[in-house]
C-alpha cells in the first residue's frame, strides 16, 4: 500500500442509545480476539475490535453515563455504558491506541477482520460454526 492512509469518521453507540460517538482516524487493524478476557466482556466467541493510532474521539452523548474498567494487573480493559452495558470504544492503557468494538458502530464498516488472534483461549464449543445452519430471523 502506497500513500497516505485516509482518515475515516466511524459513529455508533450503545444498545439503549444513552451514549453516543464518534471516531475519526486510520482504523487500519480489525482483530476478533478469542481470549478469555474478550470472552467474558462480550459474553460470546470473540470480541471483534478495530484499531487506531492516528486517532480523535469525541463522545457525542452520554460520555457521564459510562465506566472505564481495568482488569487489575493487566493491561486489558473494556469501557461500556452504565445503562444497558453495551461496549464502548477505549484507549489503551499508554493511551497509544484507540480500540473500537466494531458492533458499536452505525457507520458501515469498510474493514474485514484480518486474523483471529489469541486462539489458544478459543472457546471449546468456537469451531466450524460456518457449518451451523443459518436463519435470517429466529428460528420458528
Amino acid at each position: 500500500m502506497t500513500g497516505q492512509a485516509t482518515k475515516t469518521v466511524l459513529k455508533g453507540g450503545c444498545l439503549c442509545g444513552a451514549v453516543t460517538f464518534e471516531a475519526t482516524g486510520v482504523f487500519d487493524r480489525f482483530f476478533l480476539c478469542h481470549c478469555e478476557r474478550c470472552r467474558k466482556g462480550t459474553g460470546t466467541a470473540h470480541a471483534a475490535n478495530v484499531f487506531s493510532t492516528d486517532f480523535e474521539l469525541t463522545w457525542l452523548s452520554g460520555e457521564g453515563n459510562t465506566t472505564k474498567f481495568l482488569v487489575e494487573g493487566t493491561r486489558h480493559s473494556r469501557h461500556f455504558c452504565n445503562t444497558c452495558g453495551s461496549p464502548l470504544p477505549r484507549t489503551s492503557a499508554d493511551g497509544v491506541r484507540l480500540v473500537v468494538p466494531a458492533g458499536s458502530l452505525e457507520t458501515p464498516l469498510h474493514l474485514r477482520p484480518e486474523a483471529h488472534i489469541f486462539t489458544a483461549s478459543r472457546a471449546d464449543w468456537d469451531d466450524e460454526l460456518e457449518n451451523v445452519p443459518a436463519f435470517p430471523g429466529f428460528p420458528s
